[in-house]
């Protein structure tokens, strides 16, 4: 099958990601992938549940006295609705509209970039108070489990930026689709693993 041939959306297949042989190996070892790193995150949130609040004595910084739950939120609000523009954005691609696909990916990423500038504002909030990697194993737990999550949403975000630009020009077709659906997939398990950080981390640290 010819991965460049050009389609309408009367000939495009309904599941252009796994109507490939290619494109059905590449989802199976995405769903492997994703595995190695659901071990990964499992292993830093129960790291963060054993340090948390841990540090020397007389320690000022707890969850209670740290989070800021309307922030986590909005923060929240954010990724959640990121998902549902790329969720948008997927649709356009399986009927074959490329330029709706690519401006709910530009909304996406918008998101993303909103997201990630409220992260770094609110660890540049913490060193500023004092609570840093180093302050403590509490700080350290914490700056890890979160600050993984932020390369994630970096490394999706750039995965969506340069699959829009090198394909600006291309438009749809059999070779590109599983690539955009893979970004949208990976991007979805950031927003999942956000959730349960917003729920651990500040959500249980903050009410207890």
């Amino acid at each position: 099958m010819d991965l460049n041939k050009k389609f309408t959306p009367q000939s495009w297949p309904a599941h252009p990601e796994n109507s490939t042989l290619e494109g059905k190996n590449k989802t199976l070892g995405f769903w492997i992938f994703l595995g190695g790193e659901t071990v990964l995150f499992a292993t830093l949130f129960a790291t963060f549940l054993a340090l948390k609040n841990k540090g020397p004595a007389g320690m000022e910084f707890s969850t209670q006295s740290l989070f800021e739950l309307p922030l986590a939120f909005i923060m929240t609000m954010l990724l959640l609705t990121s998902s549902l523009t790329s969720v948008y954005a997927m649709y356009h691609m399986k009927n074959y509209n490329f330029k709706a696909m690519q401006a709910w990916l530009i909304v996406t990423v918008l998101l993303g970039l909103g997201f990630l500038g409220l992260e770094i504002y609110e660890f540049y909030h913490y060193v500023h108070l004092g609570f840093t990697f180093t302050q403590s194993a509490f700080g350290s737990s914490f700056y890890t489990l979160v600050g993984t999550h932020g390369l994630h949403v970096i490394l999706g975000l750039a995965w969506f930026i340069l699959l829009m630009l090198r394909n600006s020009k291309r438009g749809l077709n059999l070779y590109n689709a599983p690539k955009y659906y893979l970004a949208s997939l990976y991007w979805h398990f950031i927003d999942v693993v956000w959730v349960f950080i917003f729920t651990v981390v500040y959500l249980m640290g903050v009410l207890g």
